[in-house]
């Protein structure tokens, strides 16, 4: 967050506490999981900000499937947006190897890299990183809140079966 303000607004949902952030293009950043960094900074719940977490909550509960949101691209730049500019046409409910972004980049042998750039995803859910699965189909790396286990439940959320941590 590069010399721009932000406004924040920190709320609980079934995977935790979730904190986001919104400058005058979009939602910026969504935390999930630790959140002390923001325990003493002052919320300032935009218009923007209700309407995300309201979005976000109605996932989570199951009853929205698309987001409706200005996302805020500024800081995301190269291969990393080339990759969550591809995660984001991934479907509730579908998924995507790490292997076919990297083919889709036209960078077959960039599966690594792809991996690399949806971990620092700022906008988890949103941008659906937890909807990427190894080519085994087994859940590999998510950095959200609980890790492997919140990206089993978001997928469960999305009517797919996970046993094992792996796409049955």
């Amino acid at each position: 967050m590069k010399n721009k303000s932000t406004d924040l607004i920190i709320f609980s949902s079934l995977i935790g506490k979730i904190a986001i952030t919104a400058t005058h293009s979009g939602i910026s950043h969504v935390f999930l999981g630790n959140l002390e960094v923001y325990s003493h900074q002052a919320q300032n719940q935009t218009r923007l900000l209700t309407l995300a977490k309201d979005q976000l909550l109605e996932y989570l509960d199951g009853t929205r499937k698309v987001f409706s949101l200005p996302l805020d691209w500024d800081e995301i730049t190269g291969f990393q947006k080339d990759v969550l500019s591809i995660t984001m046409e991934i479907p509730f409910g579908s998924v995507m190897t790490y292997s076919q972004i990297a083919k889709r980049l036209g960078k077959p042998n960039a599966s690594r890299a792809v991996g690399g750039a949806l971990s620092r995803n700022p906008l988890p859910i949103l941008i659906p990183c937890h909807r990427v699965i190894s080519s085994s189909g087994a859940l590999t790396g998510y950095t959200g809140a609980e890790g492997i286990a919140t990206k089993e439940l978001l997928l469960g959320i999305e009517g797919l079966k996970i046993v094992n941590q792996k796409l049955a």
